[in-house]
């Protein structure tokens, strides 16, 4: 019997309305469904809502809610822009040095989730042989930035691919994410004097992630990556210097350190 209780109690609730109202039985269930469709129509959010599951067996009803999703400390950026140049090197310094990978996720301000991705290899043109050193480290071979974008074309590349995703909106409010300070406040500006390039106002504010990390964790990650991958029991993603891998495990930590409360604030500008 047990498993037919809430069709008898819902057929007690339908005599109650029949009788109250002077409605016939069809007008009551009419009612009900326009009831149910308005809150469809008139809840945008709806559709994310699931409705519980009646479990019934023989010895016991239970109602099963689906599991909760996953909620971050709010963040005060509409999209965070992960970034990690790989440039040419070799065991000694290599001047001048020119980045040879320019890789960009954007991620959702409130979710962290990846929404786009920018990604080009760049031919370097002073330095334009890759050295074993340098291939060993990224992963990068020779094909894989012979004629490639200069990085005078990469920067329009990135330019049309923010003008693309409304980053330049100046209502969206976006910042970069790097792992240390070498990528903006050194390499773009130091290659861009080099050849003349001006640097865009949207690279000149950056968050650095390892200060990031010892705000949050109160422990500074000298070791970079690898450091707060460990420290935040997270695995690690794809080669380490390879610059989108660098990112994507970059935009992890983001996503587990604003699990865990923290709120990213700006840490670096050239402004």
């Amino acid at each position: 019997m047990l498993q037919f209780i809430p069709w008898i109690r819902r057929a007690n609730l339908l005599h109650i309305l029949h009788t109250s109202s002077g409605l016939g039985l069809s007008s009551v269930l009419l009612s009900s469904e326009r009831t149910s469709a308005g809150l469809v129509s008139n809840n945008k959010w709806y559709s994310d809502i699931h409705s519980p599951t009646l479990c019934v067996d023989n010895n016991m009803a239970s109602v099963q809610q689906p599991p909760s999703r996953q909620s971050f400390h709010p963040q005060t950026y509409h999209n965070f822009l992960v970034l990690d140049f790989e440039a040419t090197c070799d065991k000694q310094l290599i001047k001048p040095q020119e980045i040879i990978e320019f890789p960009i996720l954007k991620l959702h301000g409130r979710t962290l989730e990846i929404e786009a991705v920018f990604h080009t290899y760049v031919q370097p043109v002073v330095h334009s042989e890759l050295t074993p050193f340098c291939t060993e480290l990224t992963g990068i071979v020779q094909s894989m930035v012979d004629g490639k974008p200069t990085l005078q074309e990469a920067l329009q590349m990135v330019d049309d691919w923010m003008r693309k995703e409304g980053l330049l909106d100046p209502k969206v409010n976006s910042i970069f994410v790097t792992c240390g300070d070498w990528d903006l406040k050194t390499m773009l500006p130091g290659q861009c004097q080099l050849l003349g390039l001006p640097v865009p106002d949207y690279f000149k504010k950056w968050i650095n992630l390892k200060k990031a990390y010892s705000f949050a964790m109160g422990d500074y990650p000298k070791s970079g990556l690898p450091f707060m991958i460990k420290g935040l029991n997270l695995q690690h993603i794809g080669k380490l210097h390879s610059g989108i891998d660098d990112c994507k495990n970059i935009a992890n930590i983001m996503k587990e350190l604003a699990r865990r409360g923290f709120t990213f604030k700006q840490t670096g500008s050239n402004l």
